[in-house]
């Protein structure tokens, strides 16, 4: 048979993609499934945590920490439940990483609080001894890109069917509704309202002015994602 194939490299060529394209399905159809789909309890991103998101992209956080916990005992003590496909269904691009000079914070909002990330983001290695980290003061002083995430909330929306403004099921058995405003001012006040919700629980007095004055600083925006890591 593989002689005949040999001498009739159009019917080879043909075998060849056949077997790809089964191996390729193979891969491609349980993204279908519905294990797939988004599990219980993970809602969209509002915009502050977007805008957030896009924070820890722009500063390359991904280079240093994963955002995927492997199914093994060692991590699962660590860091808590491995990751579920599911949990992904609102990640563009995915933030899995492929190193850890840092920990993983694929669940990050279970264990660490906005004070906490405060104080580590303006000095790291007084928080966690040791760290080669370095402090990331400037987002105490830049201004977070509201308009850009809420950009990105409308495409999601439009083309992947997020579920903004409906129900969610949440573990507990609750209904989340993640707000997506109706225009970019609108959108602005959202995010604002989150983050006066963050800044309460903030010590840095300029950054609470910032808020206080309708400006919302990268780190606000940063925590509000963080903290939605669970």
């Amino acid at each position: 048979m593989f002689h005949w194939l040999e001498k009739h490299p159009f019917f080879f060529a043909v075998g060849v993609f056949v077997v790809i394209a089964f191996a390729g399905l193979v891969e491609i159809l349980p993204n279908f499934a519905q294990q797939s789909r988004p599990v219980i309890g993970t809602a969209p991103y509002s915009t502050l945590e977007l805008a957030g998101r896009h924070v820890y992209i722009k500063n390359s956080c991904n280079a240093c920490h994963s955002q995927l916990i492997r199914p093994f005992k060692s991590e699962t003590d660590r860091y808590g439940h491995y990751s579920l496909s599911g949990e992904y269904a609102y990640d563009r691009p995915f933030l899995w990483g492929s190193k850890r000079t840092g920990p993983d914070l694929m669940r990050v909002g279970n264990y660490r609080t906005t004070d906490w990330h405060e104080n580590h983001m303006k000095d790291p290695a007084s928080v966690v001894p040791g760290s080669i980290m370095p402090a990331y003061t400037w987002m105490y002083e830049n201004t977070a890109d509201i308009e850009t995430a809420y950009a990105e909330q409308l495409t999601i929306a439009q083309f992947f069917a997020v579920p903004y403004n409906k129900a969610v099921p949440m573990k507990d058995g609750s209904k989340l509704v993640v707000k997506m405003g109706k225009s970019v001012t609108e959108a602005n006040a959202l995010a604002l309202e989150e983050a006066k919700v963050i800044v309460a629980d903030m010590k840095d007095q300029d950054v609470k002015d910032k808020v206080a004055k309708g400006e919302i600083p990268e780190i606000v925006a940063l925590i509000a994602y963080l903290n939605s890591l669970k």
